[in-house]
């Protein structure tokens, strides 16, 4: 009998193709991707950027001006692109983290514009472009986090009332409420900060020590009431931050976190994929969604040259066998201390967070058990008692978070494009 798996990524397309036979397990890819790797502060800050861009400079020449102008405009949409194109997938799960990064994005771009000009036009170039992509950074964080946010706090479905109220501006006019659009409540916010920092701020403050403390006060106030912001929204999404809180809390006391306690825990900034058990330090590593090779290599070496696993057959067939009834296949390098998951074709959110909490639950197990010189045998023993506790406490945890208020339905672990493969069994000609 030999196994037949095919791996596709999200859109369906063939990634490779996996056959265990008696002598190697091997892989053929129809992808390079698939194959193993060889190993009052605006009014500062605008001031700054007119000076910085030649106004009050004799030498200056409007050919410079415009060419710098192309150049910021250009490395902000190049950043765009391969920001998104990098960070795309992890923006939503991670949307409390981006939505606070944007203000630092933003902020940071603002002290370079008030910085270059103090440096001669060579560094001052490199600057501003650097402020550019800062800002173009701050609009695809604060962009993708924004919309994540409104699909959060709108509980009954109704974004587009959820929208509306937002974009509600109240002015006062003989006791009328006047609506208006998000864009001309923004408009009308930066006229009236405008008018305050024009009319006090600069008019009191106009030597470079004077500008500059202000500059860090309120630069300091607006991050410090973001993040207050930020720490209060309680999401009922689990990403793997949120999972590791909960998961291991439930295994460890028996208790089920609400999103109010977890929201008081979780860090803002998070080191992406770390395995804590109850907010301690992070002892491990997770990645879910794996093409099937990366599980592969931590059961066997791999050939150099064809990517062929010699000696792994047995192994991989006993690792599928023990996940035959799941929809992952998960395993744990002890000496890495990596954890790695792969989906099964069809895979959903509660599949997802079953194979989190196992390789979470393995983890720990390891850690305390110190067993990462084991052989085979004592770390599939291990997989295998693991996965049977957890499945004989999942439908219990399941509801009972559902009663706590989470919700399981959405898939908020993968950070990056992953991949699905599918198992068959054929027969030996």
């Amino acid at each position: 009998m030999a196994l037949h798996i095919e791996e596709r990524d999200e859109a369906g397309t063939l990634k490779a193709i996996y056959v265990a036979s008696n002598t190697s397990t091997t892989s053929s890819s129809s992808s390079s991707s698939s194959s193993p790797p060889n190993k009052g502060k605006n009014e500062g800050s605008r001031i700054d950027i007119i000076v910085g861009v030649g106004v009050g400079d004799a030498s200056a020449s409007p050919t410079n001006a415009l060419l710098l102008s192309i150049l910021q405009e250009s490395t902000g949409r190049i950043a765009t692109i391969l920001f998104a194109d990098r960070l795309g997938t992890a923006l939503e799960p991670e949307c409390k983290m981006y939505r606070l990064a944007a203000d630092v994005f933003n902020d940071a771009a603002m002290v370079l514009d008030c910085l270059s000009p103090a440096l001669p036009r060579g560094p001052r170039v490199l600057l501003l472009s650097s402020s550019s992509v800062l800002r173009a950074l701050c609009g695809v964080a604060a962009g993708s986090s924004k919309a994540s946010l409104s699909a959060h706090f709108a509980k009954w479905g109704n974004l587009g009332e959820l929208n509306a109220v937002r974009g509600m501006c109240y002015v006062g006019l003989r006791g009328v409420s006047l609506p208006a659009s998000d864009a001309e409540t923004e408009r009308l916010e930066s006229r009236n900060g405008h008018f305050v920092a024009g009319s006090v701020v600069v008019s009191y403050v106009s030597s470079p020590s004077a500008t500059w403390c202000c500059l860090m006060l309120l630069l300091s106030i607006h991050l410090a009431m973001n993040r207050a912001a930020v720490r209060a929204v309680r999401m009922r999404s689990l990403n793997r931050q949120r999972a590791n809180l909960v998961f291991s809390t439930f295994l460890d006391q028996n208790k089920v976190l609400t999103p109010k306690e977890v929201s008081l825990q979780e860090r803002i900034f998070e080191r992406d994929g770390v395995l804590r058990w109850r907010g301690s330090g992070a002892f491990a590593a997770a990645k879910i969604g794996l093409p099937l090779w990366h599980l592969l290599a931590s059961l066997a070496p791999a050939h150099e040259m064809t990517g062929s696993i010699r000696d792994g057959e047995a192994k991989v067939m006993r690792l599928v066998s023990l996940y035959r009834d799941e929809e992952f296949l998960v395993w744990y390098n002890a000496p890495q201390r990596l954890g790695q998951i792969t989906l099964k074709e069809g895979a959903g959110a509660k599949s997802q967070l079953k194979a989190w909490t196992l390789l979470l639950w393995i983890a720990h197990r390891h850690r305390t058990a110190d067993a990462t010189s084991a052989g085979f045998e004592p770390k599939l023993d291990l997989h295998r008692t693991a996965l049977e506790e957890l499945t004989s406490r999942w439908l219990e945890c399941l509801d009972r978070m559902e009663t706590a208020g989470w919700d399981l339905g959405t898939a908020s672990l993968e950070t990056t494009p992953g991949s699905r493969v599918r198992l068959q069994a054929e027969a030996d000609g």
